[in-house]
C-alpha cells in the first residue's frame, strides 16, 4: 500500500450563485470568518498527511496559487508595526516551495474531466479529492478520518452523510452491502439518481480517496448526468475491481457553494473561535 501524499483540489468553477461577489474573485477565495474556502481544505489535507496539491483552475483563478506565497512587502509591514499576530496568521497561509501546481481545465466538462486534466500529477499514486465548497467542521478532520480508513481497507473510501430521501436528486447516491455504522461497503453508486430510483439515501460530499485505476475510466471521456464526464460513474467502474467502502464521518457538514450554507457556515466557525464566540453569542440574540 503506498502511502498518501497527494492531493487534488478541482477549483475552476465560476461560482455562478455567488454573483456579484465572484464577478472578479474566485468563490475559493470567500472567506469563512477570516480564512478563505481553500486554506481550510488545504490545512485540512496536510492534517492528513499530504504533501503534494494540484490545483485544477480556470481562468480568473491565479489568486488562488498567489495566496499560498509569501508576500515580501506586507510581512515588511507587519514587522515594522509589530503586527506579530497579523504576521503568524500570513504565515499559516504559506506552502512549501514546489508543494502545489496548477493544471488548467480549459472547458467545463465536469468533475470527472477535472480530475482527469490531473492524472499527470497523480501518476501511479492514491489521491485525495478536497472539494472546497464542502466545508466540514470536526475534531478530527474529515480527511483525516478517511486516510485511516484508507489504511485500514487498503482501497478507495469516500466521505458519505445521509441526506433526505427527496433530495437525492441532487447528490451522488450509495448502493450499499454490509455496513458497521461506520465503514459501508460500496457495491454501486449512482449519481443524482430521481428519489423514487435511489438505491439509499447515503451521499457522497466533496472528500474521496482514491486509487489511481480511476484515471483509467476517466480517459474514456464518457459522458454521463448532464452530459459531463461524472467521477461518480468513473469509481463506480472500480467496485468489483478494488475495496471500495463509504465512511461515516464525525462532523458537520456545511455546503458553502449554497448561500444559506455559507452563512450557516460563518456563525458556526465563529462559534468554535474563542477570540469571539462570547460576542456572536450576545449578537444572535438580537435576531431569534
Amino acid at each position: 500500500m503506498k502511502k498518501l501524499r497527494k492531493a487534488v483540489l478541482p477549483v475552476a468553477g465560476l461560482g455562478t450563485r455567488f454573483l456579484p461577489a465572484t464577478k472578479a474573485t474566485a468563490k475559493e477565495m470567500l472567506p469563512v470568518v477570516d480564512k478563505p474556502l481553500i486554506q481550510y481544505a488545504v490545512e485540512e489535507a496536510r492534517a492528513a498527511g499530504i504533501e503534494q496539491f494540484c490545483m485544477v483552475t480556470g481562468r480568473g483563478k491565479t489568486a488562488l496559487v498567489e495566496h499560498f506565497d509569501v508576500a515580501f512587502e506586507l510581512e515588511a509591514t507587519l514587522r515594522d508595526r509589530a503586527k506579530s499576530e497579523a504576521l503568524a496568521a500570513l504565515h499559516g497561509a504559506q506552502s512549501e516551495p514546489g508543494s502545489i501546481v496548477t493544471v488548467r481545465q480549459q472547458v467545463p466538462l465536469g468533475l470527472g474531466h477535472a480530475i482527469w486534466c490531473a492524472r499527470a500529477f497523480i501518476g501511479d499514486d492514491p489521491f485525495a479529492i478536497l472539494l472546497p465548497d464542502d466545508l466540514v467542521l470536526a475534531d478530527k478532520p474529515c480527511l483525516a478520518q478517511l486516510a485511516e480508513a484508507y489504511y485500514e481497507t487498503g482501497g478507495n473510501v469516500v466521505a458519505v452523510t445521509e441526506v433526505p430521501h427527496e433530495q437525492t436528486n441532487r447528490y451522488g447516491i450509495l448502493k450499499v452491502g454490509s455496513d458497521d455504522g461506520r465503514l459501508v461497503e460500496v457495491t454501486g453508486l449512482v449519481e443524482k439518481p430521481d428519489p423514487k430510483d435511489a438505491p439509499s439515501n447515503l451521499s457522497i460530499i466533496g472528500r474521496y480517496i482514491l486509487l489511481p485505476k480511476v484515471i483509467d475510466y476517466l480517459s474514456r471521456m464518457e459522458r454521463g448526468a448532464g452530459n459531463e464526464v461524472q467521477l461518480t460513474d468513473a469509481m463506480a467502474r472500480l467496485i468489483g475491481e478494488q475495496p471500495f467502502h463509504g465512511l461515516r464521518y464525525e462532523g458537520r457538514r456545511f455546503d458553502c457553494g449554497d448561500k444559506v450554507g455559507f452563512l450557516e457556515a460563518q456563525i458556526a466557525f465563529a462559534l468554535k473561535r474563542p477570540d469571539l464566540a462570547d460576542a456572536v453569542h450576545a449578537f444572535l440574540k438580537n435576531y431569534v
